[in-house]
C-alpha cells in the first residue's frame, strides 16, 4: 500500500494528504531525447502535483542515475566502491588512474564524466591487471604508502578471480544473506550447497573440486582467498566488485543457496564440521588417515551428488523442513 503524508497544496490552498507516485518524463540532453522515471507527489483531494521539500533533489538523483545507466557511464556508487576496494582517497585515486587531482572529487560531487574517462574508471574497477598498469604508469604521482597499498589491493583482487565466476557469485550471495561468516563456516556451506544443488538438479553448481582435509571438506582456492581471516568473520571489500550484478545466479541456484543458508547457516563452523565428519564422502576419502594427519584427497563431485541424491530420497532436502531433519539426525549421530 502506498504511503500517504501531508503537506501544503497550492491548488487546494490548504494542507492535504498526498501520495508518492512514479511518472515518466522526457528530457532532451545534447540533442537526444531520454525518458526518465521520477517520483512525484500527488494531492489526494485535487489530484494535482505538489511541491514537496526534498523532492526536487530526489528527482535530480533519479535522472542522473538513469542517464548514466542509459549512456553506460560510471555511477557515483561505483566510484565510491572503487575507492573502498583500492583503499585510496579521492585525490590519490584520481592521480593513480592518470586524471587530474580534482577530477574524481568533482565526479563525487555530481559532475558527469565523459565516456572516455568513465570507461577508464570502469575498466580499472573490473580489471586488476589494468589497474596495476595504471599504477605503474603513474607511480611518481603517488606517495610510497598509497602506491604499495593500492598495488597490494590489485594483487589481492587478482587472486579473487582465481576461482570460477560461479563460485564467486555463490560466495557473494552467501555474504549477502549472512551477516557474519567465518572461513570454516563458508567452506562447509559451499560443500552443502554443492551437494543439495547437484541432488536436486543433477549437475554441480560450480566446477571446483573439494578436498578432504582434516577439518572436513575444503575448496583450496577459496581457502587461499580468505586464509588471512583465520577464525575471524570475513570482511572483504573485494566482493563489492560483484554487488548489483544482474542475472549472476539463476532462480534455482539462489533457491538452493537460501535453503542451505536458512538451515545449515544457523550453525557455527565447528558444528557444520561435525556433520561432514559423519557423511560418507568425507569418511571414504579420509580412509587410512589418522584423525590429525593431513590429506588432500578429492571429494569428487560425482560422489557428493550420489550421496546427496540418496539423502534427498530419504529426507526431501528440497525443503527447509527436510534439511532440518537431516541436520538433526546427523548431529544426533555425532553426539
Amino acid at each position: 500500500m502506498a504511503e500517504r503524508r501531508r503537506d501544503f497544496c497550492i491548488e487546494c490552498r490548504k494542507e492535504t494528504e498526498y501520495i508518492l507516485q512514479k511518472k515518466d518524463i522526457v528530457k532532451k540532453i545534447k540533442d537526444k531525447n531520454y525518458t526518465f522515471t521520477i517520483t512525484i507527489a500527488v494531492c489526494m483531494e485535487c489530484g494535482e502535483e505538489m511541491s514537496i521539500p526534498g523532492l526536487i533533489d530526489k528527482n535530480i538523483r533519479e535522472i542522473d542515475e538513469q542517464y548514466r545507466a542509459a549512456e553506460g557511464l560510471v555511477s557515483i556508487d561505483d566510484i565510491e566502491k572503487f575507492m573502498k576496494i583500492y583503499k585510496l582517497g579521492k585525490a590519490p585515486l584520481s592521480l593513480a588512474i592518470g586524471f587530474g587531482e580534482i577530477t574524481i572529487p568533482r565526479y563525487l560531487e555530481g559532475q558527469v564524466p565523459s565516456k572516455e574517462y568513465s570507461d577508464i574508471i570502469k575498466t580499472a574497477l573490473s580489471s586488476p591487471k589494468y589497474m596495476k598498469k595504471k599504477l605503474v604508469e603513474n607511480r611518481e604521482k603517488l606517495t610510497d604508502a598509497a602506491y604499495r597499498k593500492a598495488f597490494a589491493a590489485a594483487e589481492s583482487i587478482e587472486r579473487l578471480f582465481s576461482v570460477s565466476d560461479k563460485m564467486l557469485r555463490v560466495i557473494a550471495y552467501i555474504f549477502e544473506k549472512l551477516e557474519e561468516i567465518t572461513p570454516l563456516m563458508l567452506q562447509k556451506l559451499l560443500y552443502f550447497i554443492q551437494g543439495v544443488y547437484s541432488a536436486l538438479y543433477g549437475r554441480p553448481i560450480f566446477e571446483e573440486d573439494c578436498r578432504a582435509w582434516v577439518h572436513g571438506p575444503v575448496y583450496p582456492e577459496v581457502y587461499e582467498l580468505f586464509r588471512d581471516f583465520k577464525y575471524n568473520p570475513i570482511e572483504d571489500a573485494r566482493f563489492a566488485l560483484l554487488n548489483g550484478t544482474k542475472d549472476a545466479l539463476t532462480d534455482n541456484e539462489k533457491r538452493v543457496i537460501e535453503l542451505v543458508v536458512n538451515t545449515f547457516g544457523m550453525y557455527g563452523g565447528k558444528v557444520l564440521e561435525k556433520i561432514t565428519h559423519n557423511e560418507e564422502p568425507w569418511i571414504e576419502a579420509r580412509k587410512g588417515y589418522g584423525d590429525s594427519i593431513p590429506s588432500n584427497e578429492i571429494l569428487s563431485k560425482e560422489r557428493i551428488m550420489q550421496y546427496y541424491t540418496i539423502t534427498n530420497q530419504k529426507y526431501g532436502i528440497g525443503t527447509e523442513q527436510g534439511l532440518q531433519r537431516y541436520i538433526h539426525d546427523m548431529l544426533d549421530k555425532a553426539a
